[in-house]
C-alpha cells in the first residue's frame, strides 16, 4: 500500500522475451510458465507469468497507479563481464538484459 504521490519501482521479464524464447506461444494470452536454475550450487525452479505489455499497463492503472517511467536500460559500463551474457558483452544491438522497470506513482 502506497500513500499518495508514493512510488512503486519494479522490474518484470520483458514482454518479448516469450516471442524468442517461446515463439510458438501466444504473446497475447497470460500463462504461467517455470524455469529450472541453480543457485550457489543448489536447483530451484522459478514461476513466473508472461502478460503481454497492455495487461501489465491496465493492471497498474485500474488499481489506481500512473505509470511515470517505462524503462528497457542496457547495462552499465562497469559491470564485470562475467555477469553479462555473450551476446550483451560482444556488443551485439539486437541483444538486451531482457528485463522491464516501471516507476508507478500512487494517486
Amino acid at each position: 500500500m502506497l500513500k499518495p504521490g508514493g512510488r512503486l519501482i519494479l522490474s518484470v521479464n520483458h514482454p518479448t522475451v516469450s516471442v524468442v524464447t517461446q515463439p510458438n506461444e501466444d504473446y497475447f494470452a497470460i500463462r504461467q510458465y517455470s524455469e529450472e536454475y541453480e543457485f550457489d550450487g543448489e536447483p530451484a525452479v522459478l514461476t513466473f507469468w508472461h502478460r503481454p505489455l497492455h495487461a501489465m499497463i491496465s493492471a497498474f492503472t485500474s488499481a489506481g497507479y500512473r505509470v511515470a517511467t517505462v524503462s528497457e536500460p542496457e547495462p552499465s559500463p562497469d559491470t564485470p563481464h562475467e555477469l553479462l551474457p555473450p551476446r550483451i558483452l560482444n556488443g551485439e544491438k539486437t541483444a538486451f538484459l531482457s528485463f522491464i522497470f516501471f516507476v508507478l506513482e500512487a494517486g
